[in-house]
């Protein structure tokens, strides 16, 4: 008997650390790609230069738009996101913290939202900006991301403060805390680095997302000013020029690529220092 669970752990170890190790080659493999096919396209004037003429056929230029667009629409929908999705997560574990059956089909929602194809979400904004009188622009594609990753921020916050002991509710009202003051004081500030992990998933997704914006955000060259102009985005940079018979085009799909990585990749390293430090300034 203690040989086959031994020969079991054994096994279930080995098949572990395949998967996981497997998932670290596949990334390193899909980064190598994208560097090494863009190398040559990925130079300065890429990254601080907006397209010229003929930039589509090889001209000069750079994705400056595509990269202030993305940014634009990622930072909007993600703190209209955060304004929505904290106050809801703190409320289903503070208000609704008795009532399971309200909880659970909350969560179950909130799942199914999360599951839903982003390109669904780009039908439905593209169908509400047209009932708004909207054109296609930055606003449009800020609203219709905050769509997409709000259910992001509310659920894997909410499985944060879900693991926060129910003991400790119990001690903060005894001391005489209102629910309000247990939620803001104390459960977040408990749960702030999983907060921190909740922004970053939803604004990677935000920035990383195509279908979404496809409909809605529309495509430029410029640099939008206002909210009502149309933007660019990264994505869209990279899926209009990977279509391009022109090799050089199709470098700068890929150099775009790498500078939507580095972006994510520097987001998520700062995310999670912030997250590192405001963990030991809490412990100290």
């Amino acid at each position: 008997m203690k040989r086959s669970k031994k020969t079991e752990e054994a096994v279930f170890k080995i098949l572990s650390g395949f998967a996981t190790y497997s998932l670290i080659v596949i990334l390193a493999f899909i980064i190598i790609v994208v560097f090494v096919k863009g190398f040559n396209a990925l130079t300065w004037e890429m990254v601080v230069k907006t397209p010229k003429g003929g930039y589509y056929y090889g001209g000069e230029g750079g994705v400056l738009n595509a990269i202030m667009g993305s940014l634009y629409i990622a930072f909007g929908a993600t703190i209209i996101a955060i304004i929505i999705g904290m106050p809801s997560a703190l409320y289903l574990n503070v208000y609704l913290l008795r009532h399971k059956k309200t909880q659970n089909t909350i969560r179950y929602i909130l799942d199914a939202l999360w599951g839903i194809p982003s390109i669904v979400y780009g039908a439905f904004g593209f169908t509400l900006m047209l009932y708004l009188g909207l054109n296609a622009s930055l606003l449009a594609g800020i609203l219709t991301v905050a769509l997409l990753i709000t259910p992001i921020i509310v659920r894997t916050f909410d499985e944060v403060l879900s693991t926060i002991p129910k003991g400790l509710h119990e001690a903060t009202l005894a001391l005489g805390s209102t629910r309000t003051e247990m939620a803001f004081k104390v459960m977040l500030k408990q749960g702030f680095s999983g907060f921190i992990t909740a922004v970053l998933l939803a604004f990677g997704r935000g920035i990383g997302d195509a279908a979404s914006v496809l409909f809605t955000a529309g495509y430029t060259d410029l640099i939008p000013v206002n909210i009502d102009e149309p933007a660019a985005t990264l994505p869209l940079a990279i899926f209009f020029q990977l279509g391009s018979p022109i090799p050089e085009v199709r470098e700068r799909a890929y150099a775009a690529g790498a500078i939507l990585t580095i972006i994510i990749l520097t987001v998520s390293l700062t995310a999670r220092l912030f997250s590192r430090q405001y963990s030991k300034s809490n412990i100290n």
